[in-house]
């Protein structure tokens, strides 16, 4: 198990028993719920969630493809699964968090492939390594930009998509891009300064600290 905290004074014993997963995370453990591992960045979830139900409800009203109900819904067992991992720290749990992020990401890289007319969807051995999930995950994200990319500036089918439209999704396509790398470089900031994190989190108190959780 990587470990990214070196306080484990910080620590508390929990409802779930020993830590199992590959990760535990900066922020302390059952520090405030005995149910509940890490408060902040379980709850954080729910913003997920919310956002994953608007767009399936603005799919549905707008009589979308299937195809972008399910990517929505996927993205919202992202959110549940992340939620169960960080609040019980359990392998079991770890895994609804990790393997959807790569079954979602894979299905949405695998739609931007299938061009054919239509939009229609056809019908082990654990390996323990975190850094194994960290590199599939971002390698089906450099590849989804560089198709998306190349749908947009350079495909056959671009001339047949209206400016305004390639326009649109070039913003929320470049706005979503540059959320995903401020966190991915939150996220690694928490991991190498943990210790200097968890200082200054014990010097302001909660629920003040909460600003400082990262992941």
């Amino acid at each position: 198990m990587i470990n990214l905290s070196t306080s484990p004074k910080w620590h508390q014993p929990g409802f779930y028993g020993p830590v199992t997963a590959t990760l535990d995370w900066c922020e302390a453990n059952y520090q405030f719920s005995y149910y509940i591992a890490e408060v902040a960045n379980s709850f954080s979830n729910l913003f997920t969630i919310a956002l994953a139900i608007c767009g399936v409800v603005a799919a549905a009203s707008q009589s979308l493809p299937t195809r972008y109900v399910a990517g929505y819904m996927g993205i919202a067992l992202v959110g549940f699964g992340s939620f169960a991992f960080h609040a019980t720290l359990l392998l079991e749990a770890q895994l609804a968090d990790e393997l959807p992020m790569i079954y979602v990401g894979s299905m949405s890289l695998w739609f931007l492939f299938d061009d054919r007319p239509g939009y229609g969807v056809k019908s082990s051995r654990t390996y323990r390594n975190p850094v194994y999930h960290q590199i599939v995950f971002a390698s089906i994200v450099f590849t989804t930009v560089a198709r998306v990319t190349y749908l947009l500036k350079w495909s056959d089918r671009t001339s047949d998509i209206p400016d305004k439209v390639i326009s649109t999704i070039g913003k929320l396509f470049s706005s979503g891009a540059a959320m995903f790398a401020l966190g991915f470089l939150i996220w690694n900031l928490d991991n190498i300064f943990c210790d200097t994190l968890t200082s200054w989190k014990v010097a302001v108190g909660w629920p003040r600290a909460f600003l400082l959780e990262g992941t």
